[in-house]
């Protein structure tokens, strides 16, 4: 599974990136944040909410979780649809940044 992604925003708890997997092309929020649907808007305005075809949330537990999640949510994506992922620590946070094509952080 061939992905890139660039970093579009930073929010106080995470990054907005423009993904694209193979030819899938879609918006995803990875934020540190509990695994609480509730708490989406938080991060995501209502407007950002209306420009998107389908939203996509998940959460992810651990570091170890993060590459199988990404790759089931891509499945059941469409072009233009936006996800969100709720990553219970730093760990998780870092390995689902790195899922969607971001470079490892460095430390």
């Amino acid at each position: 599974m061939k992905v890139s992604s660039q970093i579009v925003s930073a929010l106080p708890q995470g990054l907005i990136l423009d993904v694209i997997i193979e030819d899938l092309t879609f918006t995803a929020y990875v934020v540190v944040s509990a695994p609480d649907i509730h708490l989406v808007a938080e991060f995501v305005s209502p407007e950002a909410y209306q420009q998107a075809n389908d939203w996509h949330v998940t959460a992810i537990e651990t570091a170890d979780d993060a590459e199988n999640q990404v790759r089931d949510i891509a499945f059941n994506m469409n072009l233009n649809d936006a996800a969100v992922f709720l990553c219970a620590d730093t760990a998780a946070y870092e390995a689902t940044l790195e899922a969607l094509g971001q470079a490892p952080l460095a430390g």
